[in-house]
């Protein structure tokens, strides 16, 4: 019986743990949308739900000290902005449940683990990848300005 053991190791020592952690949560925070296994997912959810309950808490007191705790756990001023000025307000009204789980069909071609989409709920990378794919169409069909004048 294992006593007052938590979470999982993810066959990793104790820093490289909490180095995954990090880079995973500021993945998350950048993309908004990873791949990752459904071990790794399943263990840093909780993490990643911390650290975006942390930034959309409404105190403006408090905002400062916040901040603070959220650049330490993650090491990133970038992360730590877009965390608390585009993804904190997003899910302001939100009592929790902000990340999914999403398993995709195929397995990883190394060890045969199950692969899986992490991602925000209420993201729009669809819709921006979308829209950047018609763009880059657009610019393609339409000759270039003075091609056909010589």
């Amino acid at each position: 019986m294992m006593h007052n053991v938590a979470g999982k190791s993810l066959q990793r020592n104790t820093a490289h743990r909490a180095a995954l952690r990090k880079n995973f949560t500021v993945s998350v925070i950048r993309h908004e949308r990873v791949v990752t296994t459904l071990a790794k997912a399943k263990a840093l959810r909780p993490f990643v739900e911390k650290m975006i309950t942390l930034a959309r808490s409404g105190d403006p007191k408090t905002r400062l000290h916040r901040i603070r705790r959220a650049v330490a756990a993650l090491q990133d001023k970038d992360a730590v902005k877009k965390l608390f000025d585009v993804i904190g307000p997003r899910f302001a009204n939100r009592a929790g449940g902000y990340t999914r789980i999403l398993r995709l069909p195929d397995y990883r071609i190394g060890d045969g683990g199950t692969k899986v989409v992490f991602e925000l709920v209420e993201n729009d990378v669809l819709e921006r990848q979308i829209k950047a794919a018609e763009q880059g169409a657009a610019t393609e069909t339409q000759p270039a300005a003075g091609a056909g004048a010589s």
